[in-house]
């Protein structure tokens, strides 16, 4: 459901585009919070085209199709978004991780943990060069479409590589203190 919801919110804020230019779009914007392959969106979108989501506006050389939202589309965009909490059920690895942590030896905890933080480090300075880059294309753009993702997703960043790093001194703290 995510995917198909995901393609009718980029097709509503940038306007007809093919399966290509979804894909690019995806790739540049929704893929750093959902994500999908060119495999999987092709796909979705004839799926969504019989069930009246979207339409074929445009057919172009090779096949080349140009889908936009229905009206139906954009009534089943706007519910999902306004239906209240998303599912917070969820196979979440990290935190799958943070609860078997114990059953390694603290030496190997803590390096694990040391470079997780590294990896949220790396990603936090992806995500700001992202953000760095997409300040001017905004301006251009469709106001707030990604700013917001990409605020939740530096501070999810921060927050775990925070976490790694205050857990890791805690097990070093507590392994140094035993006899």
């Amino acid at each position: 459901m995510s995917l198909r919801m995901a393609l009718l919110g980029l097709l509503t804020i940038s306007g007809p585009a093919s399966g290509y230019d979804l894909t690019k779009l995806f790739e540049s914007s929704i893929n750093h919070a959902w994500q999908a392959r060119h495999s999987q969106i092709y796909p979705e979108l004839n799926k969504m085209t019989a069930d009246g989501l979207v339409t074929v506006e445009e057919e172009g050389p090779r096949g080349r199709k140009t889908y936009t939202v229905t009206e139906e589309g954009s009534r089943l965009l706007r519910e999902w978004l306004l239906a209240g909490e998303p599912s917070r059920l969820a196979r979440h690895e990290e935190s799958l991780r943070a609860f078997l942590v114990p059953a390694l030896e603290p030496e190997e905890a803590v390096a694990l943990l040391r470079e997780q933080a590294r990896g949220y480090d790396a990603r936090l300075a992806e995500l700001e060069a992202l953000g760095a880059a997409k300040s001017l294309e905004r301006e251009r753009r469709t106001a707030g479409f990604g700013r917001y993702a990409l605020d939740l997703g530096l501070r999810h960043m921060r927050m775990m590589r925070d976490w790694a790093r205050d857990t890791a001194d805690e097990i070093e703290r507590s392994s140094r203190s035993r006899p």
